[in-house]
């Protein structure tokens, strides 16, 4: 079984689309095998997404994540990271296909209700980010 992580933003929690985006993400085949709501500060905000630093959406993209409280979680599934990423769709809502999450519930592609992992490998290093061993629990 392949991993990714994914988080429901500030926009989704702010929404009160929680229960939405979960419910399409389990529909899809998904295990949720951790999940907790909290909140990023800014440095925190700053540290998950330094692989963008350098890019120019970097500043707002911490505010932005920063801004309310969000909803990071560890789904397993063969082929989580594609599969996911497919059911999320592009990171412009207005690209989005028809269906996915984003092109469902995101007003914009600074504000776009989720974020998913580009790879397994990232995937480990993100859902490191967020959640000790403990706390990733495994239902069969």
């Amino acid at each position: 079984m392949e991993r990714t992580l994914t988080i429901l933003k500030p926009d989704c929690v702010k929404k009160q689309l929680i229960g939405a985006v979960t419910d399409k993400i389990e529909r899809a085949g998904f295990r949720i095998i951790a999940m907790k709501k909290t909140r990023l500060t800014k440095e925190t905000a700053g540290e998950f997404y330094a692989v963008h630093r350098e890019r120019p959406f970097y500043g707002e993209l911490v505010e932005f994540m920063s801004s309310g409280p969000c909803v990071p979680m560890i789904l397993e599934k063969e082929n989580a990271v594609a599969d996911f990423r497919t059911l999320i769709g592009a990171t412009d809502p207005a690209e989005a296909a028809e269906g996915t999450v984003r092109k469902l519930y995101a007003d914009s592609k600074g504000e776009n209700i989720v974020h998913g992992s580009d790879s397994a490998e990232n995937a480990a290093i993100e859902a490191g980010f967020f959640f000790s061993a403990e706390e990733v629990v495994r239902v069969n």
